[in-house]
């Protein structure tokens, strides 16, 4: 057997790719064919999607030097078709770039749920079929063109050499007469793991099983022809692959057909000329709406607003129109088409909290009351409207320019404190400002970026613009109003938590209006929080972030790999202005008056999930990662009181999850619900942290707390190896999660005070960087 050239690049994608940070799998479906079988192959594709219409992974064709125009009614069918050139079958096991392949064959289908398969991590997973050798006797066999599925870490050259010799694909007469899984697992006293791992024959399930017109059993899950499809005394098979026997349209109409959740990618693949050829509303605003999850708003307002108009009769694609307008900064056209869809009762609380939004995100905060009462007065348990009208009441958050945090260390003491200083006395902060029960670490964060630049964090010396919010011409004339503009902290830099198309990441600024800023513009710690395997468009993103980076006196972002990702998106001459500012919750300890380290801890080991972009953060491997977090968690219970920190409500479907899945009850600690002091004194008091979230590390880090990362996002990489500590991570997808966690948690509560010695020693080096650039920031800024 020859190795062959098979190409290293895996994705047919344009996702942001940072699986060498998160750990995050790769997983392709592969089949080998030839011009012969060729014309299999869009029956099995479209059997997948029909079947599992949630799954959309790379479908590598390994092939022996088609024309690149031969897959192209294969491209029709799906978005991520990936060709490789390959000498033989045997090369599922080299495809570089994947971590989990399925080999597949042209004369398979697909009838039933294939998720078992995805969520396979061990070996090489094959279905030993039962075969007659030589006199008669039966033995188990695995077949040359059987299923496989492939753990690239478990398939070495040894491994494929005896997986050959066991399919005779080296030599047919060579085939191994014995039991298959002693042929892959080689020494005695080697597991399964080494070798085959027998999978369920309903993976694989051979349709020589079924002559005499057998019907297909109801559990398969992948039927394969070992023969013609039209065989004869073959009807109930040929008549399962018949239902995958379509035109194009059709297909496309199928899928779009389906009940329940779809792949986004495999339905803007499929819907859109679907559109093209059978126009409807419906149809239009299927495709709108999947266009609106990808980011794609322009696309979106493109396909629905020649055939919406002003018809009171469509308003949900009057909803799905208006959102689309607002995420490109269309106020004024989004309002007018969400007031359309408020008419209908039905629509009316969704469409009134987004045109409470709207409003508050234009400065308009009368009006966003206004709004959210009507979302109320047409369904009273709105949690959208009741959380717009609360947030907009007169004396409510945001009806004065006050801190995010009222009851922290530096919060108002009396009416002296609260009344503000002159304009050119304070500092304009740009930032997320968390309230109610968001998250706790956007509480815990502005009130910290304040800390770098004095005690007094009140709304005398700082004047609050939630980034969020337009910056339109009065609002520039109250920013030039202060002697700065402090920016940050926090992710800033990501596309979608709250869409604009004035500068495409999370402040609302259009460019000459950046531009026009006359004070000291300082960005401060902020992050490039794009997760892996987001899409999102680079263009407009990197034209304000270039005017940005012109137009600031001081450029700093809170890690290195932030840095490297944002000077990829600048021109050589703008990269060296962008610098290293930690964010400030990880030197807490130094920025909080009266600071003192905790005599004695409370004996808690807290822990933290997440769960936005779970799809991103998890892939396949969520019950693996909750498998092994309940093995990790037994052990630890027996050293410390495992507790869970919730940093906000959705958090705690771990805990729910992990009672639900295997018996295991944890407290729950509600960070949403806490001070900033209370927060921080809890994470003061841990012996150890385990979070997912970047503050879940961050927090408890700066108050002097070990911690251990659960490393679902490349940014909590990113600080663990700025910090020189990247041991401290570990990802959501590693086989082995739940020893290893607990493992290097027993190694923490063994020598604790070693520990926490380390990560003083480590803050030591974020404090010594934030103080130089607060003193250049002193400078800049001018004292105060």
């Amino acid at each position: 057997m020859t190795r062959s050239s098979v190409s290293s690049a895996p994705s047919a994608s344009s996702a942001d790719d940072r699986r060498t940070v998160t750990g995050k799998r790769r997983i392709a479906f592969a089949v080998h064919t030839d011009e012969a079988r060729l014309p299999g192959l869009p029956t099995l594709l479209r059997s997948l999607a029909l079947t599992n219409p949630g799954v959309c992974e790379d479908f590598v064709v390994l092939h022996p030097g088609l024309a690149d125009s031969a897959f192209d009614a294969l491209r029709r069918l799906h978005p991520r078709i990936v060709t490789r050139r390959a000498d033989s079958r045997m090369d599922v096991f080299r495809l570089e770039g994947y971590d989990t392949v399925i080999a597949l064959t042209p004369a398979m289908v697909v009838l039933g749920d294939i998720g078992e398969l995805l969520r396979m991590r061990r070996g090489v997973g094959a279905v030993p079929q039962l075969v007659c050798g030589s006199g008669g006797a039966e033995r188990r066999a695995v077949l040359p063109e059987g299923l496989l599925v492939i753990q690239r870490a478990d398939a070495d050259d040894a491994v494929t050499k005896r997986f050959a010799r066991l399919t005779g694909d080296d030599d047919p007469a060579l085939a191994h007469d014995g039991d298959p899984g002693a042929v892959l697992a080689g020494d005695p006293g080697t597991t399964p793991a080494d070798g085959l791992i027998p999978v369920d024959a309903r993976y694989d399930f051979l349709t020589r099983r079924l002559h005499d017109d057998t019907p297909v059993p109801a559990n398969v899950a992948v039927l394969h022809f070992t023969g013609p499809a039209d065989a004869p005394g073959y009807g109930p098979a040929a008549e399962a692959r018949r239902r995958f026997e379509m035109s194009d349209e059709d297909f496309w109409a199928a899928y779009c057909a389906l009940p329940g959740g779809k792949h986004a990618d495999l339905l803007a693949h499929c819907a859109p000329p679907l559109l093209e050829r059978r126009p409807s509303l419906g149809l239009a605003r299927t495709v709108a709406d999947v266009y609106r999850r990808q980011g794609r708003y322009d696309e979106a307002v493109d396909v629905l607003a020649p055939v919406v108009a002003d018809r009171l009769d469509a308003p949900r694609c009057q909803e799905t129109l208006g959102l689309c307008l607002m995420a490109l900064s269309r106020y004024d056209e989004a309002e007018a088409h969400l007031l359309l869809a408020g008419a209908s009762p039905d629509v009316a609380p969704r469409a009134f909290a987004q045109l409470a939004r709207l409003a508050w995100l234009c400065g308009r905060e009368e009006d966003a009351h206004a709004y959210a009462r009507e979302g109320l007065a047409a369904d009273p348990t709105d949690a959208g409207c009741h959380a717009w009208y609360v947030r907009t009441r007169p004396n409510g958050p945001d009806s004065t320019n006050s801190p995010a945090d009222r009851d922290g260390p530096n919060g108002p003491d009396g009416p002296d404190t609260r009344k503000p200083a002159a304009p050119a006395e304070q500092l304009a902060h740009v930032a997320l400002f968390a309230e109610g029960q968001e998250n706790a670490g956007d509480k815990v964060l502005p009130e910290a970026v304040r800390m770098c630049f004095g005690t007094d964090t009140g709304p005398r010396r700082w004047y609050q613009q939630p980034v969020h919010r337009l910056v339109d011409e009065a609002a520039l004339e109250r920013l030039n109003a202060r002697r700065g503009v402090i920016v940050g902290g926090g992710g800033l830099f990501l596309p979608d938590t709250s869409p604009n198309g004035n500068s495409h990441w999370q402040w609302n600024i259009p460019d000459d209006v950046l531009a026009r800023i006359s004070v000291p513009l300082a960005v401060f710690a902020v992050g490039y929080n794009v997760f892996d395997g987001q899409l999102y468009r680079r263009e407009r993103f990197a034209g304000s972030l270039r005017a940005l980076v012109e137009r600031s006196a001081f450029f700093g972002l809170r890690n290195h790999g932030s840095i490297e990702r944002v000077r990829e998106l600048l021109p050589r001459e703008l990269r060296d202005r962008v610098r290293y500012q930690p964010c400030p919750t990880t030197v807490a300890r130094h920025l909080v008056p009266g600071w003192t380290d905790p005599a004695e801890r409370s004996g808690t080991v807290l822990v933290n999930c997440a769960y936005d972009r779970e799809g991103l953060r998890f892939g396949h491997d969520y019950g693996h990662f909750l498998a092994q977090m309940a093995v990790a968690l037994r052990r630890l219970r027996d050293r410390a009181d495992v507790r869970y920190a919730a940093h906000m409500p959705a958090d705690e479907r771990f805990v729910h999850d992990l009672r639900r899945e295997h018996g295991l009850t944890l407290p729950v600690e509600q960070l949403y619900d806490m001070s900033n002091d209370g927060i921080r004194d809890l994470y003061r008091r841990a012996l150890l942290v385990m979070g997912m979230r970047g503050h879940a590390g961050m927090i408890p880090f700066g108050c002097g707390t070990p911690i251990l990362s659960l490393v679902s996002h490349p940014k909590l990489a990113y600080f663990l190896s700025d910090i020189g500590h990247r041991e401290w991570g570990l990802s959501v997808h590693d086989r082995d999660l739940g020893h290893r966690l607990a493992e290097r948690a027993a190694a923490v509560l063994d020598d604790h005070a070693a520990a926490v010695a380390d990560v003083y020693d480590a803050q030591d080096f974020l404090w010594r960087t934030t103080r130089s650039n607060l003193d250049e920031l002193g400078i800049i800024l001018g004292r105060a």
